[in-house]
């Protein structure tokens, strides 16, 4: 039986290396980007109660409080570009599960990926919202309802709300600004923490595993306790041990500040 000659299987070895490092530097080089999107996906979903749990598992999420929203319709725009080499079609789906639940998914997998997705959701004032995502930054702006949310990997920021709020990342920073929320919690395991409190608020949690932790309050009295592993502490507001309003900063490492505003 014939052998095919060791110098042609090793041209034919480089030919094959060769096409997939091509490939994985036109992967790298040209990286999705949901801005892309030049004609995102529009939809409604019926929403039943005054509660709304949003379960993303790989996108970036805006969402605003309209007060020209219909009453129990959630309006939803997608935004989506993907690439998969030597794998299935990338996809996105998204669905109102049960009465309250939207539930947004992205499929993209195979040798070499490369996919963005970003969801604007548009609530109804009234409507609680509970907020987890698995991977992707997360943006809320004018709720006056109870707002909680969680992801994984990305930032959190807050904007012009006064509802309670609950936020946490694992890997990205918290920032909550122009609030007048009476209940703050604030937790990333990496990353900053920055609030600004437009009220005197009943309680305010922040607590950082690796990053710096600035909150600006009203001139108020504080029952104020803070602590960091490995950075300075600046307290500026008028302590109290006895009074109602109570303020917590912790870090395991970086600098602590609360502050009256200016």
């Amino acid at each position: 039986m014939a052998r095919t000659p060791a110098r042609a299987r090793n041209r034919r070895a480089l030919g094959v290396g060769g096409l997939v490092l091509g490939v994985l530097a036109l992967a790298t080089a040209c990286g999705a980007s949901a801005a892309d999107d030049k004609h995102p996906d529009h939809r409604s979903f019926a929403l039943h109660g005054r509660t709304l749990t949003v379960d993303s598992d790989d996108s970036a999420l805006d969402l605003v409080v309209s007060d020209s929203a219909r009453p129990g319709e959630v309006q939803v725009t997608r935004w989506f570009q993907g690439h998969v080499t030597l794998g299935g079609d990338p996809k996105v789906t998204w669905a109102m599960e049960g009465h309250d639940r939207l539930v947004l998914r992205l499929k993209c997998s195979g040798v070499i990926t490369d996919c963005s997705a970003r969801h604007r959701i548009v609530v109804p004032s009234g409507v609680a919202v509970t907020v987890r995502d698995g991977d992707g930054s997360v943006s809320a702006r004018g709720f006056s309802e109870a707002l909680s949310i969680r992801t994984a990997d990305g930032s959190v920021r807050v904007h012009d709300s006064s509802g309670p709020l609950d936020l946490r990342s694992d890997d990205g920073s918290i920032q909550a600004l122009g609030v007048d929320a009476r209940t703050v919690r604030a937790r990333t395991e990496d990353g900053s923490v920055r609030l600004e409190l437009g009220a005197v608020p009943d309680l305010v949690e922040s607590r950082s595993a690796d990053g710096s932790v600035s909150i600006v309050l009203p001139r108020a009295a504080y029952r104020v306790a803070t602590g960091s592993g490995d950075g300075s502490v600046h307290v500026d507001v008028p302590r109290d041990a006895s009074s109602p309003h109570r303020v917590s900063a912790h870090t395991g490492d970086g600098k602590i500040t609360v502050r009256t505003a200016n």
